[in-house]
């Protein structure tokens, strides 16, 4: 069974790279460019994890993931900051409230692979 990942990030250059990695791997992915559009696709999809950027118009990552953790549906669903943000203290904030794991872009092709297969499957 594919593994459904939903991507969400402001810049579409960091996504689409993103993009072409895991649909690379076989991944079935669902694509938003800010945390609001990202909350409106979960409502129509099956995501098995979220992929996303801190620092994204409307809504910033941080905000959108504890939006996320918030819905019953979807407390569980692991998500991974992958940003262009090496700020300790918001990669704190971030673990704190529940995030899975932290990657600065750019990223290495094979450490995205791992972390997704990691917490992508069950």
């Amino acid at each position: 069974m594919t593994k459904t990942i939903l991507i969400v990030d402001g810049a579409a250059s960091l996504q689409q790279v993103a993009s072409i990695v895991l649909k690379g791997a076989g991944y079935e992915l669902i694509e938003a460019r800010d945390g609001s559009d990202a909350l409106a696709r979960l409502n129509d999809h099956n995501i098995d994890l979220i992929i996303s950027d801190v620092n994204m118009p409307k809504m910033d990552g941080i905000a959108f993931m504890r939006a996320v953790k918030s819905l019953p549906n979807q407390e569980f669903t692991p998500i991974i900051m992958l940003t262009t943000s090496s700020q300790e203290s918001m990669r704190q904030e971030a673990l704190g409230a529940g995030i899975k794991a932290w990657m600065v872009n750019p990223f290495d092709r094979d450490k995205l692979l791992d972390m997704v297969t990691r917490f992508a499957l069950p």
